[in-house]
This record gives C-alpha cells, structure tokens and sequence, in this order.
C-alpha cells in the first residue's frame, strides 16, 4: 500500500472519529477529549508495532508516554481524585528516563557511558 493512501485513510478514520466523538449530544466534553486520546493512543501503538525504524519506534514510545500524562490529567479533572495526577507525574519522569535509555541504546553506546 503506497505511503499517501495510508496517510488518507489514516486521515479519514480521524475525521470519521472525531464527527461520531462530537455528534453525540448528551457525552460531556471532557469525556470526548478522552475517547480522542484514546483513539491517538491506538495509533501511536500501531506505529510502536509497525514502525519503519527503530527511531520511529522510540519517538512513538516518547509521544505514548505524552498522551498517557495527557489521558491521567483528564481522567483527573473528570474524577475529581488527585491521585491520577501523581500516577501522571510518575509516569512522565520514567517516559523520560526511558527515551534517553533508547536513545543511548540506538547510538550504539553503553548505559555506563
């Protein structure tokens, strides 16, 4: 499949989400911008699965690690617990430490360099 129809369907599929996402009435809005992060958090598990390179596997792991600190501050305001916001902070620094450990690892060095 060549690179522009998948980036078209990839496109469409948003789209179609996001008309069906906000075409329901009665949903509140924060739980419409969970389900749109849900619906980025699959795609970027694709790319995780299926990425080119493994460049592109690490940035897909970083922006997991975004969207998943995003997704726990929602589910934070929409709850009201403020125990998500420290599971998101927690989350951050090791989505941190993680992509410098790939990092390092795809530049071929050690973890005591």
């Amino acid at each position: 499949m060549s690179r522009t129809l998948r980036w078209f369907i990839g496109l469409l599929l948003v789209i179609a989400f996001i008309v069906f996402n906000f075409a329901i009435i009665e949903v509140e809005f924060l739980v419409r911008l969970i389900n749109i992060l849900l619906m980025c958090t699959l795609m970027v598990i694709f790319r995780v699965i299926f990425g080119p390179s493994a460049a592109d596997r690490v940035v897909a792991v970083d922006i997991f690690g975004i969207i998943i600190v995003g997704l726990l501050a929602l589910v934070s305001l929409f709850t009201g617990a403020s125990f998500f916001l420290d599971i998101a902070m927690a989350w951050a620094l090791q989505s941190f430490i993680v992509s410098l450990a790939l990092a390092k690892f795809l530049e071929g060095r050690h973890m005591d360099d």
